[in-house]
C-alpha cells in the first residue's frame, strides 16, 4: 500500500523529489521504492513503470506505469472507504461539515457532546462546507453530517429523497440596501422590482438559484449586476462602506440579523421583505441533513446519534428564543 502511494505521489508530482515533498519523507526512500516497483514490474510486465529523462525533468510514465497508477488510485480510495465505514459503524471517528453562517448551531451542540466523545476516545472533524456542494459531499460519504441551507421548492423536493432532514427554518430571501426610503421604500419589495435595482451578486450558491428559478438562465442579462461577491459580508461591506449604492440579496435569517444589529458589517443598513410573486415558489430549507437509513441503522448511543440529538436540543432552544424576541413569527 506504501508503495502505491509513492507511485501515485510521483504521478502527480512527476519527480521523486517533489514526491517525497509531497508525503514528508526523504527523496531516497521515494527513489528506493520506486526503483523496487520499477524492477518488479520489469520483471512480472516486461516494462518498468516509469523512465528516467534528463536533469529536472519529470519522468515518463510508459503505458504500464499509467495502468497501474489507475489501479492504484482505486484500490487505496476503495480501501480508505472501507475504513471509514468501519470506524463510522463502530462509532470512532465522525465527520461533521457546516456552511459558514450555520457553524454558531453547530458549535453549541459539539459543546453539549464534547465530554463525552473525549471519554469514549470518539474523534470529531468539523470542517467548512460550501452550500453547492453540502448534498454532494454528504452523498458522497466524505462526510456524516452537514448544517447548513439548501434551495429547495415549497412542497415535496425528490432530491431530498435521498437524505434525513432536520428542519430547522424555511424562508426565502430579504434584500439589504443602502438606498434611501424614498429611493426604495419599505417593508417589502416584489422580485419583479429587481431588474431596475443595482446588486451585488455572488457567483454561485443559493442566490443564484433563486435568480435562475426566477429569470432564467440569463438572468445576469435581465438584472442590473453591479458588482460581483464571493461572500455576503464583502457585499454588506461594498454597502456600508458607500463604495456602491444598491442591494445585496440574502436569507431572511441573514437579513434579520442585519436588522438586529448581529452583523457589524451590515451597521447603518436597512433589511427589506423579498415578495415572490413570479415563481416557482423557492424556499431556503435550515437544518441539519444526513444520509437516509445512516441514524436508524445504529443504536441510540451511536456518536452520530447522540449529536444529532444535541443538534435537535439547539434547534429547539433556538425556537424558543425566537418565539419570544418574536412573538407570531
Amino acid at each position: 500500500m506504501d508503495q502505491l502511494r509513492t507511485l501515485l505521489a510521483v504521478h502527480e508530482a512527476g519527480t521523486a523529489l517533489g514526491a517525497a515533498r509531497l508525503l514528508g519523507r526523504e527523496q531516497s526512500s521515494v527513489q528506493k521504492q520506486l526503483d523496487t516497483l520499477n524492477r518488479n514490474f520489469g520483471t512480472l510486465c516486461g516494462e518498468p513503470l516509469v523512465v528516467k529523462r534528463g536533469r529536472s525533468q519529470n519522468v515518463l510514465f510508459t503505458a504500464t506505469g499509467e495502468s497501474l497508477a489507475g489501479l492504484a488510485r482505486g484500490t487505496l480510495e476503495d480501501w480508505r472507504e472501507g475504513l471509514y465505514d468501519c470506524r463510522r459503524r463502530l462509532g470512532s471517528r465522525l465527520c461533521v461539515g457546516s456552511t459558514r453562517y450555520i457553524l454558531g448551531f453547530l458549535l453549541n451542540a459539539v459543546e453539549l457532546v464534547t465530554a463525552e466523545f473525549d471519554r469514549r476516545g470518539v474523534e470529531l472533524k468539523v470542517e467548512h462546507v460550501r452550500t453547492r456542494d453540502l448534498l454532494e459531499r454528504l452523498d458522497a460519504k466524505e462526510l456524516d453530517l452537514v448544517c447548513g441551507s439548501v434551495l429547495t421548492t415549497a412542497g415535496h423536493d425528490s432530491r431530498l429523497d435521498g437524505f434525513e432532514v432536520m428542519e430547522w427554518r424555511r424562508s426565502g430571501l430579504s434584500l439589504v440596501t443602502n438606498l434611501d426610503a424614498e429611493e426604495l421604500p419599505g417593508p417589502s419589495v416584489p422580485v419583479s422590482e429587481l431588474p431596475r435595482l443595482p446588486l451585488a451578486v455572488s457567483a454561485d450558491g443559493l442566490i443564484p438559484g433563486f435568480l435562475r428559478g426566477w429569470f432564467g438562465a440569463r438572468y445576469r442579462q435581465e438584472l442590473h449586476i453591479a458588482a460581483e461577491i464571493d461572500t455576503v459580508s464583502y457585499g454588506l461591506e461594498l454597502l456600508s462602506s458607500g463604495v456602491l449604492s444598491g442591494c445585496v440579496l440574502v436569507t431572511e435569517g441573514i437579513g434579520d440579523a442585519v436588522a438586529d444589529g448581529r452583523i457589524r458589517a451590515g451597521a447603518g443598513l436597512r433589511t427589506l421583505e423579498l415578495t415572490d410573486g413570479i415563481g416557482p415558489e423557492l424556499e431556503v430549507l435550515i437544518g441539519v441533513f444526513v444520509r437516509a437509513g445512516e441514524r436508524t441503522a445504529q443504536d441510540a448511543g451511536h456518536p452520530l446519534n447522540v449529536l444529532w440529538g444535541a443538534l435537535a436540543a439547539e434547534n429547539a432552544r433556538w425556537r424558543s428564543v425566537m418565539r419570544k424576541e418574536r412573538p407570531g413569527r
